[in-house]
C-alpha cells in the first residue's frame, strides 16, 4: 500500500491532491451531519466555485444527497469513507505517528484525526466521531462504562448511534458533576451516550469538589453507597484529560492548593487527579466516584483529547501508565512525538 502511495505521489502527484481535497468534503459533510455550500467553502478555504465543480462530482458518484437545506452523506459515501481511511491516514502521515506513540508508551491502539482541536470545531467533531467509533469497537455486552465530562467526551455522546445496540451495558458517571453546563457534566453525557446507544445507564447527583467532612457524610448515605459501588464495577473508562490550572481553576480550587500545584510542576488533571510532568500524582480532589485503584484495575482505559495545547498534559497521563488507548488529534500528536526525541 505504501509503495503504490509513494509511486503515486511521484507520478500522478495531482491525483493524490485531488484524492485528499475530496477525502476532506466528504469528510466535513459526515461529521457536521448537514451542511450549506457557503458555509463549507468557508471552513475549508475553498471558493464556492472550485467547491461546486467537487460537490457536483460527489453527487453523480451518489456520495452526497444535496437537499434545499444543505448537503449530507449518503450510505454510499460513508461506507467510502471507512474503506479509505487507512489509506488517507498514510497520505496524512498519521500511521507512523500512532505507532511511533503506541509503542513508545506500550499502548493497546493510539487513533489520530487529522488538525487541531485548538483552532478547529470540525476537528474536535472528528474525535468525537473516532471516540465513538472506538467505544463501539471495543465495548462487549452487559458491560458497565464510566465516562467522565468534558466538551470532547459531549462530542463522543452525540455521534454514538443505535445502529449497533450496547445490549445490556450501563454508562455511568465516572465521579460526581462537574460545576459547569449542565451539557457538559458526567451524568448528562452518561445518559446521553446510553439514550444513542442504546444502553442504559445510573447517574450520581453530587457535587464534583467536596470538602472530607461532606465527602464522608455522603459516602455514609446507603443510596449513593450503593451506587458508587455500581460505578466501581465499570471494566472499561473513557476520560478526557485536561490542562492543570485551566481544570484547578475550573474547578474554583482554592488558592493554597492552586499555589502548591503550580510549585509543584502539575501539568495534567484526569478523574480529580494531578499529575507532574512525569506522571507523578500531586493532588487528589476529595470526589465521590471512581479511585486510582478502582482505574488500575479496569480492562481498557481509553483517553480523549486533542489541541497542541493539551500535548504536555496528554503526556504527563501517557507517563503514568495506566492508559490503553489514546484518542487524539495531529497537533497533540506532533507534540507527543516531539517530546520522544527531545
Amino acid at each position: 500500500m505504501r509503495e503504490i502511495l509513494s509511486i503515486q505521489q511521484q507520478l500522478l502527484p495531482d491525483l493524490v491532491d485531488t484524492l485528499k481535497k475530496r477525502y476532506t468534503i466528504l469528510h466535513y459533510i459526515l461529521v457536521s451531519g448537514m451542511v450549506g455550500r457557503r458555509t463549507l467553502a468557508l471552513s475549508l478555504n475553498m471558493t464556492e466555485r472550485v467547491l461546486r465543480g467537487e460537490v457536483d462530482f460527489l453527487k453523480e458518484q451518489g456520495l452526497i444527497d444535496v437537499e434545499a437545506s444543505g448537503m449530507r452523506i449518503s450510505a454510499a459515501g460513508r461506507e467510502l469513507l471507512e474503506k479509505i481511511e487507512p489509506l488517507v491516514k498514510d497520505l496524512f502521515g498519521l500511521t507512523d505517528l500512532e505507532e511511533r506513540i503506541r509503542s513508545h508508551y506500550g499502548l493497546r491502539q493510539v487513533v489520530i484525526v487529522p488538525g487541531d482541536s485548538d483552532v478547529s470545531p470540525h476537528t474536535k467533531k472528528e474525535l468525537g466521531r473516532a471516540g465513538a467509533s472506538v467505544l463501539r469497537k471495543l465495548v462487549r455486552e452487559d458491560e458497565v462504562i464510566a465516562v467522565t465530562g468534558g466538551s470532547t467526551l459531549a462530542e463522543v455522546a452525540y455521534h454514538l448511534t443505535a445502529a449497533n445496540p450496547m445490549k445490556g451495558c450501563w454508562f455511568v458517571p465516572a465521579r460526581g458533576g462537574l460545576g459547569e453546563s449542565v451539557e457538559l457534566q458526567a451524568n448528562t453525557i452518561a445518559s446521553t451516550m446510553a439514550k444513542k446507544a442504546g444502553a442504559r445507564y445510573r447517574l450520581l447527583h453530587v457535587p464534583d469538589h467536596l470538602g472530607e467532612e461532606a465527602y464522608q457524610s455522603l459516602m455514609q448515605d446507603d443510596h449513593i453507597s450503593e451506587i458508587v459501588q455500581f460505578i466501581r464495577k465499570a471494566r472499561m473508562v473513557m476520560h478526557g484529560i485536561g490542562d492543570a490550572m485551566v481544570m484547578a481553576r475550573r474547578r474554583k480550587v482554592d488558592s493554597e492548593t492552586t499555589e502548591s500545584l503550580q510549585r509543584d510542576g502539575a501539568l495534567a488533571e484526569a478523574f480529580g487527579y494531578y499529575f507532574d510532568r512525569e506522571g507523578r500524582i500531586l493532588h487528589k480532589m476529595p470526589t465521590i466516584g471512581l479511585r486510582m485503584e478502582d482505574i488500575q484495575r479496569m480492562d481498557t482505559v481509553i483517553g480523549i483529547a486533542g489541541g497542541k495545547s493539551k500535548g504536555e498534559a496528554i503526556v504527563s497521563v501517557l507517563k503514568h501508565g495506566h492508559e490503553d488507548v489514546l484518542i487524539t488529534d495531529e497537533a497533540a500528536a506532533q507534540y507527543i512525538v516531539q517530546r520522544l526525541t527531545s
